[in-house]
């Protein structure tokens, strides 16, 4: 019958062991460089799961707090929300995770904002008359 081949965990724990009494005058089976090159393998593995790619999920209370706030503010967008949370509370949030934990608008509901289309007919004479005041020209003098 032959030996079975060690897996990983048996390779993490012996290298575990090896921290924990002098492994060179006990080690018969095992090359200290096997032995090294596992503890190696190791590190490798643990650091691999520490650092993971991604951002931590935030605490359900900050996500709760998010939707209420989005709640009761319905015009406040998710960049005007992070900011309030960053300003008045200290906690610091991306705009991006904020609208990703922002509740969904039915699709009867209106925006509580201004779309831009309504902006600009609302405030076209004032715009036109900003706009073609001043004319840069290709020397970049102005008319």
């Amino acid at each position: 019958m032959q030996p079975r081949r060690m897996d990983a965990a048996t390779r993490v724990s012996l290298a575990t062991l090896a921290r924990m009494f002098e492994w060179r005058n006990v080690l018969v089976v095992v090359q200290p460089a096997t032995l090294i090159r596992w503890h190696r393998a190791g590190w490798r593995l643990f650091w691999r799961f520490k650092s993971r790619p991604g951002r931590p999920r935030i605490p359900p209370e900050l996500r709760a707090l998010i939707r209420r706030i989005a709640v009761e503010n319905v015009s406040w967008g998710e960049g005007r929300i992070a900011d309030g949370l960053w300003v008045k509370l200290g906690i610091r949030v991306s705009p991006r995770t904020v609208r990703k934990y922002m509740p969904k608008r039915p699709p009867g509901m209106t925006r509580g904002d201004q779309r831009w289309s309504t902006f600009l007919k609302n405030h076209a004479k004032a715009i036109l008359t900003c706009d073609f005041f001043v004319a840069v020209t290709a020397t970049f003098r102005m008319l």
